[in-house]
């Protein structure tokens, strides 16, 4: 018989464009190498809404979130690497196969079969979760719940542009451009003000508020996306997923400039002149991360510079954030707390 005291509470998504749904079910207990996870903070992501819409493979019904930060409460077989009782953080990839070549070849965020979670393993829209032990990171003590979990995508995701965008470029990058001002762009714009970066940022036309954002955390120059900068950048990062920003932000980057395509989905890029890419111009793009990504940056002492800027609600008002999200009506990240 399952009690009060065995159940909880989960958002759940039966199917594209249906929006979420409270349940409740038993509490899971972890398998193998795995942990069973009181959520105590849940980012909205806007890959989430995109699991929602049905643009990124998904297996439905399916719990989103993968944001998540949770204390252990019970360990699988074979766990050794975390404590009862511990904060860990969980992220975007669940696990990989470990046998294809992208895995044999330490590329795993290209694993051929890959578990994404909140989109083919359930998330942290919910007041528990079982992930897997070998993908989840321990949170610094120095960072809250709510302020820690847009580091677990948002910040994750920035960090592997922000690397992208400036490894190996010829020239360095001095001047950085970042298109779209949310969650991962507040804070990347504060790790890159904090190394002497020029950062230079890019809103919706008319988004004076999200403008106005990006000015107070440091940024040289705030706009509308379809403005030219007042100098040339080095690099450019795109956080929004908007396929006609790849041609402005190859206009507004210098000769062997590069720019970043951060996101999992963007609409379809629209024909440019060859002008604009010529000059050794770079258009990469960046998919998923890899573990080391969350270890490198979770431990990197560039947090000590960031603050992230959290508006929370509780869980079940999940689809009123899933609401201000799709209308850009929020400054930095969206979290839910169970």
């Amino acid at each position: 018989m399952t009690t009060a005291a065995d159940q909880m509470t989960a958002m759940v998504c039966d199917g594209p464009g249906l929006g979420l749904r409270k349940e409740l079910r038993p509490i899971p207990k972890p398998g193998a190498g795995e942990v069973l996870l009181e959520v105590l903070a849940c980012g909205i992501c806007r890959t989430d809404l995109h699991v929602l819409d049905g643009e990124i493979p998904a297996r439905y019904p399916i719990v989103p979130g993968h944001e998540i930060v949770g204390r252990v409460l019970a360990l699988g077989d074979g766990v050794r690497e975390f404590a009862i009782g511990q904060r860990v953080g969980v992220p975007w990839l669940g696990s990989t196969c470990g046998q294809c070549r992208y895995c044999r070849d330490g590329m795993e965020n290209l694993c051929d079969q890959p578990v994404f979670t909140g989109a083919t393993r359930d998330g942290g829209y919910a007041t528990h979760t079982v992930a897997r032990v070998a993908f989840c990171f321990p949170i610094p003590d120095s960072v809250g719940d709510a302020e820690a979990a847009p580091l677990l995508c948002a910040g994750l995701i920035g960090w592997r542009s922000y690397r992208k965008a400036c490894a190996g470029l010829a020239g360095g990058v001095n001047t950085l451009g970042l298109y779209g001002f949310g969650a991962a762009a507040h804070i990347i714009a504060q790790i890159a003000v904090a190394q002497g970066k020029r950062v230079f940022a890019f809103a919706r036309q008319g988004d004076r508020h999200a403008q106005d954002f990006a000015l107070t955390l440091g940024c040289e120059w705030a706009g509308a996306s379809e403005q030219l900068p007042p100098v040339q950048l080095d690099a450019a990062i795109l956080f929004a997923p908007v396929g006609a920003l790849v041609p402005l932000a190859l206009r507004a980057v210098r000769k062997g400039g590069r720019v970043v395509c951060a996101g999992i989905y963007m609409s379809d890029i629209p024909s440019f002149p060859y002008v604009d890419l010529w000059g050794e111009r770079e258009v990469i793009s960046v998919a998923n991360l890899a573990r080391q990504d969350g270890s490198e940056f979770l431990s990197h002492q560039c947090l000590g510079s960031v603050h992230t800027s959290t508006t929370c609600l509780p869980l079940e008002k999940a689809n009123e954030g899933i609401a201000l999200l799709r209308k850009g009506k929020v400054s930095g990240a969206l979290v839910l707390l169970p």
